[in-house]
């Protein structure tokens, strides 16, 4: 039953720009929360969504990632009764509550104008590969398919000489003015993929005789690699990977300066030798969101623990386009997802103010350990918080693979009781 407060009104048109993991969540549970009371419209410029996480995965068994990791969410929305537009978001007019779009499927289009009651912003960021000398030449990643494709195509097409291999992170840019205190102490966006590609990586030398564990020196910005999971259990993966496996280990190397086709500089003067240069970027947010009143120096959008912005709380932000998104991770974006979900809600008289939840960053993933095997990561020690979680094992590899097909089969609505499962179940394989 509709609630007294909205019968007989024009329904709020909710405009979300942006449909990867923080706005098609957003998308499903907004319409979850308010039912048929808002008119929902969602605009991204392509109508699938890349399912980033498994790429590293794909590439490594020589996959192509583009056939297993691309999701059509278009009929989750039709079902949902939200609106697709698929187009290239041009600009945000904040005071006179407007968006330009321009259709993307085939170039040429004319611009036009939605206007909107409530805006969540999905957008994303950008990975500054741009910023990097001598990426495009010489280096490698795993961030999207294409160079996925690119590094796959090296290793298993003959190119590869055994030569040494360099993982890791660019620094991350951050403007810390008026942000939380934990955010001061994030060196990178996030530093848990060079982590586990070095591990499944380590697999694929051994098992193919191209070389061992020894052909790979991890490096990063900071102290130590991903502390964005907690310093405790960082130092754990460096025990496994550098003690026990014999991977090289590069920390305070400050941001990656060059590359070249022999190897890697660094802002602190230092440089190593790599056939292989495996970067993860700094982040940066779309040029059209620069300059905005609502985002901070850099671009991000500025936002309370609510995902509203403090001057216009009728722009709400998900995902990696968030100034309090630090690491850039798909979980931080589900949890602001359900937030603003339940933000609009709330509004709208259709949930109890109390029922409204905040965000609290909690890093929760499952990563390729190799051999067969995975590792589950639950932890707010970065965050000031008391829970490190981390376990190991097979079942954790296989939950990795399960958590994609459930997300797929949902249009990205995964049970949450999985994460729970994860921490009941002792792995004894």
């Amino acid at each position: 039953m509709k609630d007294q407060a909205i019968v007989g009104k024009a329904k709020p048109h909710v405009l979300i720009l942006g449909c990867n993991f923080a706005g098609l969540t957003a998308a499903r549970l907004i319409r979850e929360e308010c039912k048929d009371n808002v008119d929902i419209t969602v605009v991204d410029r392509k109508p699938y969504l890349v399912f980033v996480p498994n790429i590293p995965l794909e590439v490594l068994s020589n996959h192509d990632p583009i056939s297993k990791l691309h999701m059509n969410f278009y009929p989750f929305l039709v079902k949902d009764k939200s609106v697709f537009l698929q187009a290239e978001v041009k600009e945000i007019n904040v005071d006179g509550k407007q968006v330009t779009i321009v259709p993307s499927e085939r170039p040429g289009a004319a611009s036009e104008k939605l206007q909107y009651d409530y805006l969540v912003i999905a957008l994303g960021a950008k990975l500054d590969y741009e910023a990097i000398p001598g990426f495009g030449e010489y280096g490698s990643t795993v961030s999207d398919t294409y160079y996925g494709n690119k590094l796959r195509r090296y290793l298993f097409e003959g190119h590869y000489k055994g030569g040494p291999i360099a993982i890791g992170s660019c620094a991350a840019k951050i403007d810390l003015k008026g942000k939380p205190d934990w955010m001061k102490g994030m060196d990178t966006y996030c530093d848990g993929p060079p982590l586990e590609v070095s591990l499944s990586l380590s697999t694929l030398l051994s098992d193919k005789k191209w070389g061992t564990p020894k052909n790979i020196t991890l490096f990063t910005p900071g102290e130590v690699i991903a502390s964005d999971a907690g310093i405790p259990l960082a130092k754990e993966f460096l025990h496994m990977t550098v003690d026990g496996m014999g991977m090289g280990y590069k920390n305070n190397v400050g941001d990656v300066k060059e590359l070249t086709k022999d190897g890697i500089v660094f802002a602190n003067g230092d440089s190593m030798e790599a056939e292989i240069k495996i970067v993860m970027p700094n982040w940066t947010p779309h040029t059209l969101m620069k300059g905005l009143s609502i985002c901070d120096s850099l671009g991000y959008v500025n936002t309370d623990a609510y995902m509203r912005n403090p001057d216009h709380p009728e722009i709400l932000c998900v995902g990696d386009s968030n100034g309090l998104t630090a690491p850039k991770l798909g979980a931080f974006g589900d949890m602001q997802a359900r937030v603003a979900a339940k933000q609009i809600a709330k509004d709208l008289g259709l949930i109890a103010a109390i029922e409204a939840i905040e965000f609290k960053p909690v890093v929760m993933c499952f990563g390729d350990a190799g051999d067969g095997k995975g590792f589950y990561i639950h932890s707010d020690l970065a965050f000031g918080g008391k829970m490190g979680i981390m376990k190991m094992g097979r079942l954790y590899y296989d939950m990795k693979l399960a958590f994609k097909e459930m997300y797929f089969m949902t249009g990205g609505r995964p049970p949450a009781w999985g994460m729970e499962l994860s921490e009941l179940v002792t792995d004894k394989i």
